[in-house]
């Protein structure tokens, strides 16, 4: 996968040391030959070998002479000063949390955490699926009957371990619907893999396949959707985070026979818990959209709700 300039700032401020180190190498094109040629020529002999180990994650420069070899690799590869050598000298923590997001379970997100887990387990994925979102664009659409017709994403996300190569997305309709008659849509760079349902609570698990395994640090944008509209009247969207991550981005657009009186964002810790951070939302005129933007996703939960009348 392709690295970019973004993706090297955002790792050389969170870590881990080797996944910002092979980041750096791969956005300035340098092969390992060619960077030990120039800590050569600055007095410092690295062998291929041990830059290999470093940007694997093998093994950890730690020895004087390799902590030495490290300033001289931030300005062989034109990286600030410091910023490797600080990933090195960072809490422990810091870097298990880069690598694996501390996350929540579905039992603190969902009403129906029981149904989401039993088809996840059927679907043999780990509670850890290898991967946390970078970024996020959904896009629900509420049709003439007040249902909810489909929902759209466009989903950026990063690997925290080697050989991911798969997504599982959920979703829970509206009281009423007929999971059996909900439709996903593999739109972009990914492909539908098992699709399973549970018939009482409406949740339906779509395994979305990518053409390659990615590794520990790699990022992957693809786009799907699911077609519902086998519901009753919709009253509110939810999205439930188990990782911190990224931008996300919710709109929800309404047909111009069943437009709302009110739209509020709210915020939850968890399923239970009461509603917060509320806001009012102007729903736009010709678009007939309302839409909320969180800078940086916290493990909960963020929706969107309206009130027909």
């Amino acid at each position: 996968m392709s690295h970019t300039e973004a993706d090297l700032v955002q790792l050389l401020h969170t870590g881990p040391f080797h996944l910002a180190l092979r980041t750096a190498l791969a956005v300035r094109g340098l092969p390992l030959q060619r960077v030990q040629h120039h800590l050569a020529h600055r007095g410092i002999r690295v062998g291929v070998t041990s830059l290999s180990y470093w940007q694997q994650g093998a093994r950890r420069p730690q020895r004087p002479e390799s902590l030495k070899a490290v300033r001289a690799l931030e300005e062989v590869l034109q990286l600030p000063g410091n910023s490797l050598l600080r990933l090195l000298s960072g809490d422990a923590v810091g870097r298990v949390e880069v690598e694996r997001p501390a996350g929540r379970s579905y039992r603190s997100l969902v009403e129906v955490s029981g149904s989401v887990e039993e088809l996840l387990a059927e679907l043999e994925s780990p509670a850890d699926g290898g991967l946390h979102t970078v970024g996020h664009h959904e896009r629900v659409r509420i049709g003439a009957a007040r249902e909810l017709v489909g929902r759209e994403s466009q989903h950026v996300v990063r690997a925290h371990r080697d050989g991911v190569d798969r997504y599982l997305a959920i979703h829970h309709g509206d009281p009423g619907c007929d999971p059996s008659r909900v439709a996903v849509r593999a739109v972009e760079n990914c492909r539908t893999g098992r699709v399973r349902w549970h018939e009482e609570t409406g949740v339906v698990v779509a395994e979305l396949l990518f053409d390659a395994r990615l590794r520990a640090g790699d990022t992957h944008l693809f786009s799907y959707g699911f077609e519902d509209g086998t519901a009753g009247p919709s009253g509110e969207y939810v999205r439930g985070f188990s990782f911190a991550g990224g931008q996300y981005v919710l709109q929800v657009h309404f047909d111009e026979a069943a437009l709302p009186v009110r739209c509020r964002r709210f915020a939850q810790t968890s399923a239970g818990a009461p509603r917060g951070g509320r806001a009012e939302l102007t729903l736009s005129g010709r678009h007939r959209t309302v839409h909320v933007v969180e800078q940086g996703v916290r493990p909960g939960i963020l929706g969107i709700d309206w009130d027909w009348s």
